[in-house]
């Protein structure tokens, strides 16, 4: 038999009107009784009659995610724990990529190529001041920007992971940390914000920092990894630990050091970002910075919900959090 609204209501605790508030994404639920009864609906496998509440509310019940990369593990993992979420609450989640193409960004945050209610959009290549003149439909956007604008945004501290990324490998004792993962050709501040966290924790520790230990990279992937290492290795200083933009890129790096016979972490150590599932089992384990992704996804559905109940609402601005997981590349477990 389907689940019905009583029956999610009476195995969550609470009245069939509160049930119906956090089928609708109405904002004001509290958190332990939305997670309540989104426990519930799991658990019974309710599925509410989509046909019906959208005839009603005039949407579609389908929200649009735009990622750079569907192949990238972070955005992948990230993609994954949206959907679920959003399944919970009744909604469908049509996903795109866009390579960090303009052109193709543009279009898709037009949100004709999807007919939805809202976006969850990670834009590499328009920068604010163009995202804010898109005439779309309502909009979140997730990862990292410079500035305040009128847009719903959701991320965490870029600056501050890397700051403290860098700070461990000083703290356990390397004198030349090298950096991999600038992309000067995008407009996306992520690359720029890691840079100014290395920087703060080398000044903080009485370090100038050397250009000639900070390596570009075109992309963010493995063989980015490894080519930037291999390039650091063949340069005038070579680095005892580096601080790597991504997870991808540090397990490059672990590849190109392999190659020449070098030791993780006793002759560099190594500490990635994006807590991506391969460096749980590389040899060795990665050092990572580990963003919340749960909290990630869920400030970002949380906020489309609200835009799109009221989309004349000042710009919100949802900061989630991280945490430093240590392991073998730099001598933890």
């Amino acid at each position: 038999m389907t689940a019905s609204l009583r029956s999610v209501a009476a195995r969550a605790g609470v009245s069939v009107r509160t049930v119906s508030n956090v089928v609708n994404d109405f904002p004001h639920v509290a958190p332990a009784t939305r997670a309540a009864v989104q426990a519930a609906i799991a658990e019974l496998g309710y599925r509410p009659n989509l046909a019906a509440r959208q005839l009603r509310r005039g949407r579609t019940g389908a929200i649009g995610l735009v990622v750079p990369e569907v192949h990238s593990p972070y955005f992948s993992q990230l993609a994954s724990v949206i959907v679920r979420l959003a399944e919970a609450r009744g909604l469908t989640v049509l996903i795109d990529q866009t390579e960090g193409d303009p052109e193709r960004e543009r279009r898709l945050l037009g949100g004709s190529a999807f007919g939805v209610d809202g976006m969850i959009v990670s834009p590499w290549s328009l920068d604010v001041a163009e995202l804010a003149r898109t005439d779309t439909v309502p909009l979140v956007l997730l990862g990292e920007r410079s500035g305040r604008s009128a847009l719903d945004h959701v991320g965490f501290d870029n600056v501050a992971a890397a700051r403290d990324a860098t700070a461990h490998l000083v703290a356990v004792g390397r004198r030349q940390v090298a950096a991999v993962g600038t992309q000067p050709h995008l407009t996306n501040d992520t690359g720029r914000q890691r840079l100014e966290g290395y920087h703060q924790a080398l000044h903080a520790a009485g370090r100038t920092p050397d250009p000639r230990l900070e390596v570009a990279v075109r992309s963010l992937h493995r063989a980015d990894g490894v080519t930037a290492m291999t390039s650091l290795l063949d340069g005038p200083v070579v680095p005892d630990a580096v601080f790597c933009f991504t997870d991808e890129l540090a397990l490059g790096a672990i590849r190109a050091l392999a190659d020449r016979g070098l030791r993780v972490p006793e002759d560099v150590a190594l500490v990635g970002f994006d807590d991506i599932e391969d460096g749980r089992f590389s040899v060795p384990t990665l050092t990572t910075i580990a963003p919340d992704k749960e909290q990630i996804a869920a400030g970002c559905l949380d906020t489309l919900a609200a835009r799109i109940l009221d989309p004349s609402a000042a710009g919100q601005e949802v900061v989630t959090s991280y945490e430093l997981v240590v392991r073998e590349s730099t001598g933890g477990r």
